[in-house]
């Protein structure tokens, strides 16, 4: 078995530490609970997972609607919150809008949760 090497840290280790290592400030405990309020909708949580899932992690909100069962302003306004909340990126494109996963937020989040 070999054993690959620690990769190096990421800005979200250096900006806030694992659940299990230090309490955490209340600006942290802020952003993090609207992250979470914003990914705590099966809607929300659907779409984010159709993003990662769609080919280059990039979906146009063409693409989502079918799949979640919702028209098309509903998805936008569920986009719009994930959006605003860090976990979307958000790229116009003439008159149709691309989303893409925000690594940097959902690296944060992996490192918070994590117990190391």
């Amino acid at each position: 078995m070999t054993t690959q090497p620690a990769p190096p840290p990421t800005q979200a280790d250096d900006c806030c530490p694992s659940l299990t290592v230090s309490p955490l400030s209340l600006d942290d405990a802020q952003d993090f609970a609207r992250i979470f309020k914003a990914v705590a909708d099966p809607t929300r949580l659907r779409l984010v997972s159709l993003v990662a899932a769609h080919e280059q992690q990039e979906a146009c909100v063409c693409d989502l609607t079918e799949p979640v069962g919702l028209g098309q302003p509903t998805v936008s306004h569920h986009l719009k919150i994930l959006v605003d909340a860090g976990v979307l990126h958000r790229e116009k494109r003439g008159v149709w809008s691309y989303y893409s996963l925000e690594m940097d937020t959902l690296n944060r989040l992996s490192a918070f949760l994590s117990t190391k």
